[in-house]
């Protein structure tokens, strides 16, 4: 039974945990849950909504109204600016004023897309900002000034609405928790003005920095309201186009309820919440859901995405131009040898700023000209339209480019997947197919809008086409399904949209008799089960072929030949001789001056302890490998690695995760003499006195002494399967070139056995590989075992005997410790239900070795808890030899 002492301070362990992960957990769910609620409150409202309708509304804004708006619309969200330009003149932030506007609109708009309850923003900030070596804590209080100071326009926006100048009862009127609602909004002003004249205050925010005065917390107020105000503003333009007679006060007082229900969702950009009190408020003032539900869809994109977008632009721009300048020199050098035309062709690649446009972005722009072909697919052209372009081109024809588009769309929302990883095949088949669907969506109607926006996609595309380099990523079976059911949801939407739904509102249009629809029910499902059939395909194609899929295949007989050879110049390391399992790739670098082992477990390539070769290559084969790894979109990683490159690691950008201590044992001071090695000394006299021998066997072992070892590993492994990677396994090829020790029973049976596996180290190092004992063996038999093979290591005048690796052995016990490797502590102290990670150390411990400590290596890119959870799957992978 478990003292007290020891239960309580697991209910600690777990509170600590509890604690670090309840804040984030909160960040995501309450959003969530709120979103739930809202959509399962507002059903009623959304079914009223005719989204075909809402589709056609949109399609028919004239193009020079929606550039008006964008205009408006972006400068609004330029003016978020003002409270960097007020940060930078109170904290002397040392950065031009260009900088300054573009880290805002990087961040500003990034969090009202993606951003939980400001982290997005707060991140991208602490990041552009460090980057110029602005000092972490004024980057800490700026960051906790604005946090707090945004919402102060909103507040006094709420109380413009309880004095009666903004029209706010008649949403209030039929939900009353919103009148709470403002009210808290509205006391948040005067709550704060007095809060930051506290000492608590000044002592949580500014520190040793210069205290708030009274203009700078002005001019932030001013600022925020600034900010809604011009917001709310570009809602009452874009309300007025589409809802005749709707005033300024009357859109200002339903955008601040909207604004307020959005904020208490804590979801990105107030979704859910917003929009469904803005439609309610719309609504009531009388106007129908389809053209509401059009003001917020248009309002979404003009005040939302299209700012993000630019945001990504100048993301992409500052994140490489410091390379971009590098590139534009070498560039400088050689243009005097091009000829026009080749100046022409490479004259893109000057322009960093569309150049790195990023292929994520990329990748969701042709998502999205799937879609925009889907519904251009589904929604009707324009009559004279129709008419202009029946006069040009025949019905068959139109009919053809129709089932066309919606065959290019789903295969656009397919290739975005490699788009977004930078696949050049991918991007050469999503060029072709952007520019054959402009054409064809322009044969269809005469849509010449949307044709635009593919042929700008497929410009930017082609701007960027240096970017795509890979020749493969990784798919899944998972990832197969995934993609299959988006574009069977895509599919079902187009027909849903497209069937029968379109001349149900159009019957009053006068010219509607003189066109008949090109294509009838029966025939949009066609296109959309057409489409489907083709998109599938190629991601069958892709999942099934792969002929650029880097695999796990293992390394030839001809590649260990060459390990061999090198080996014999070149000083390996302690899991060197694993490497002759045959299950490990190898990557040669540095023309073949270091070899780099690797297994592939998903989109991670995995190296088996450091690189070997010259210490002087090391860093440039580390950077080769990762360029290799790039071609088919793999993160690389080093498993188990030793401090002695730590500095080469960190310069390649990598960071640390310690995964336990290799014991090594000195051999020239091992005896069994003295008080230390009582019990030791003890079990080695018990097993001589008895009649117990120790044999070593050399390589080319006899058959029926494998059999023998293989009964043996069969018993001690019990029905479980064996591991690999970075542990050996019983194979009879790869057994045949390991030393056996033997021991043998007095009747001369075989009891016990232990192979093992040199260092390459000139014969420094030995370590033990496999170890294993038959059933009912005695007591202290694997100590006996130990003591055998430290003494006949030591006659053989090595240095070291290595015990193998105690597993999350002395993690995370400082203090400030990561949190993973804290509860990887957690686990070493109390895991010894799954694995005796505590007992296995403190058997080690018996042989006084000297321990060593083993990290992982991984970038920054790469989530720490899943590549552990990765790499127990690839250690629990059943091993594969490589072929010849």
């Amino acid at each position: 039974m478990k003292s007290f002492r020891e239960v309580l301070r697991r209910v600690q362990i777990v509170k600590l945990f509890t604690a670090l992960y309840r804040f984030k957990l909160l960040q995501i769910m309450i959003p969530a849950a709120v979103i739930v609620f809202i959509y399962l409150e507002g059903q009623n409202e959304f079914r009223r909504i005719n989204w075909v309708r809402t589709l056609h509304i949109l399609h028919h804004i004239k193009p020079t109204t929606v550039f008006l708006l964008l205009g408006f619309a972006l400068m609004s969200v330029a003016a978020i600016s003002v409270y960097d330009f007020v940060l930078r003149r109170h904290f002397r932030i040392p950065t031009s004023l260009w900088d300054t506007f573009r880290y805002s609109w990087i961040a500003n708009t990034s969090n009202s897309v993606i951003g939980f309850s400001g982290i997005a923003g707060a991140a991208l900030r602490t990041f552009l900002y460090r980057k110029r070596q602005i000092p972490m804590q004024t980057i800490t209080a700026s960051i906790a000034f604005l946090s707090t100071i945004t919402i102060t326009g909103l507040s006094l926006l709420s109380w413009a609405g309880i004095f009666g100048i903004l029209p706010i009862q008649i949403l209030i009127r039929v939900h009353p928790w919103t009148l709470y609602a403002v009210w808290i909004t509205a006391l948040y002003l005067p709550g704060y003005v007095i809060l930051q004249r506290t000492s608590f205050y000044t002592k949580w925010l500014n520190r040793n920095l210069p205290r708030m005065n009274a203009a700078t917390i002005a001019a932030s107020i001013g600022a925020s309201l600034l900010e809604w105000v011009l917001a709310g503003i570009s809602f009452w333009l874009i309300g007025s186009c589409l809802l005749p007679g709707l005033s300024l006060t009357e859109a200002l007082g339903i955008y601040t309820i909207s604004a307020i229900t959005g904020l208490l969702s804590m979801a990105p950009g107030g979704i859910g919440g917003f929009d469904l009190t803005a439609l309610l408020g719309l609504q009531l003032l009388g106007y129908p859901p389809d053209k509401t539900a059009a003001v917020l869809v248009l309002f979404r994109i003009l005040y939302y995405f299209f700012p993000w977008m630019i945001g990504l632009v100048l993301a992409a721009y500052d994140f490489a131009r410091d390379r971009d300048n590098e590139k534009e020199r070498n560039y400088e050098g050689f243009e005097s040898v091009l000829n026009s035309w080749q100046k022409v062709w490479h004259y893109p690649n000057q322009f960093g700023l569309l150049g790195e446009l990023g292929a994520w972005s990329l990748g969701k722009l042709v998502f999205v000209s799937g879609f925009i072909l889907l519904l251009s697919a589904a929604t009707p052209g324009l009559l004279y339209r129709l008419e202009f372009t029946g006069e040009l081109l025949s019905a068959p024809l139109m009919r053809l480019s129709h089932q066309l588009s919606v065959i290019i769309g789903l295969l656009l929302i397919v290739l975005s997947w490699g788009i977004s990883h930078r696949v050049k095949r991918a991007y050469q088949l999503t060029l072709s197919l952007l520019c054959a669907g402009a054409l064809f969506t322009f044969a269809k109607a005469f849509d010449f809008e949307e044709a635009i926006f593919l042929l700008i996609v497929a410009l930017l595309l082609w701007i960027s086409r240096n970017r795509f380099f890979r020749v493969g990523a990784p798919f899944s079976k998972g990832k197969a399904v995934l993609w299959g059911l988006v574009t069977f949801v895509a599919a079902y939407v187009y027909d849903l949209l497209a069937s029968g739904l379109r001349p149900a509102y159009l019957k009053h249009w006068p010219s509607y008799a003189k066109v008949s629809w090109l294509i009838n029910p029966a025939q949009h499902a066609a296109a959309a089960i057409a489409g489907l059939l083709v998109a599938w395909l190629l991601i069958s194609l892709i999942l099934i072929l792969r002929p650029e899929h880097l695999s796990n295949k293992g390394a030839s007989e001809a590649e260990l030949h060459k390990l061999r050879l090198f080996l014999e110049h070149e000083r390996g390391n302690l899991l060197t001789h694993m490497l002759f399992a045959g299950d490990k790739s190898f990557f040669w670098a540095c023309n073949d001056q270091v070899v780099i082992p690797y297994a592939v477990i998903r989109n991670k390539l995995v190296v088996l302890g450091d690189p070997i070769g010259h210490e002087d290559l090391i860093s440039e084969a580390i950077q080769e490998c990762q360029r290799f790894a790039d071609l088919y979109d793999l993160s690389v990683v080093f498993y188990q690695v030793s401090p002695h490159y730590f500095p080469i690691y960190l310069e390649n950008g990598y960071r640390f995760f310690k995964l336990g201590e290799d014991a090594l044992v000195p051999l020239k001071p091992f005896t069994l003499i003295g008080k230390q090695n009582a019990s030791l000394r003890s079990v080695n006299n018990r097993f001589d006195r008895e009649g117990f021998r120790f044999e070593v066997a050399q390589p080319p072992h006899e058959s029926h002494l494998i059999e023998r070892l293989r009964e043996i590993s069969r018993n001690w492994l019990k029905g479980k399967k064996e591991k690999g990677f970075s542990l050996g396994w019983f194979e009879e090829s790869y057994l045949q070139l390991s030393t056996i020790t033997l021991l043998i029973s007095p009747e001369g049976e075989i009891i016990a056995f232990a192979s093992l596996a040199p260092s390459y180290d000139h014969g420094e190092t030995l370590s033990v590989d496999l170890m294993r004992h038959d059933f009912n063996t005695p007591n202290g038999t694997m100590d006996h075992l130990f003591v055998c093979l430290l003494k006949w290591a030591k006659e053989q005048d090595y240095l070291y005997f290595s015990l193998g690796m105690a597993p999350l052995s002395s993690v995370g016990q400082a203090q400030a410790a990561i949190r993973e490797e804290k509860l990887a502590h957690f686990v070493f102290k109390h895991g010894g239900y799954w694995y005796g990670f505590e007992g296995l150390r403190k058997y080690k411990e018996k042989f006084s070795p000297a321990w060593e400590p083993r990290y992982l290596a991984y970038p920054t890119s790469v989530s720490l808890p899943i590549l552990l959870l990765e790499l127990v799957r690839l250690i629990a992978r059943r091993p594969k030899k490589g072929i010849d």
